[in-house]
């Protein structure tokens, strides 16, 4: 079982290409939480990103915007460290498809009209990564035998 579990949270197919997708992925989810926690890279901060997803119906705004922006700035960083790659990766990917579902569908597919092709692009590698984990360069790689062998 403990194993299962061990190979489950941190075992990994991706080789080395997960790195590929996790470095700018990690760092673009970051940053796009970081906009909605902190008010960073031109964001609006919890508060008014809150009031913007009570705008749209996503309420309560303020926990909403505190759900999504961890998820996304949480998220991001452990990916970028391939640290619980698999469980970032999932809470994710769920917060891209309420972003594409809430926000962009409506919108048709590009980019130009505020469509869902971005969020497509992130839910796509994100699931990747879920399916695949970290790869060879990772906190989980490093992790796995330390934690999960017994001695």
């Amino acid at each position: 079982m403990k194993k299962q579990f061990s190979h489950a949270l941190f075992g990994s197919t991706g080789g080395y290409a997960a790195l590929a997708l996790r470095v700018p992925v990690g760092l673009i989810l970051a940053a796009h939480g970081a906009q909605k926690l902190f008010g960073w890279f031109g964001g609006y901060g919890l508060t008014g990103t809150g009031q913007w997803m009570s705008s749209i119906g996503l309420e309560p705004g303020y926990a909403m915007a505190l759900l999504a922006g961890s998820a996304e700035f949480f998220g991001g960083i452990a990916l970028f460290l391939g640290l619980l790659t698999r469980p970032a990766a999932v809470v994710s990917a769920f917060t891209m498809l309420v972003a594409i579902f809430s926000v962009h569908f409506d919108n048709g597919l590009f980019l130009t009209n505020n469509g869902y092709e971005y969020a497509l692009t992130l839910f796509a590698a994100i699931v990747a990564l879920a399916i695949q984990g970290a790869g060879r360069l990772s906190v989980d790689k490093a992790l796995q035998p330390r934690l999960f062998h017994s001695r």
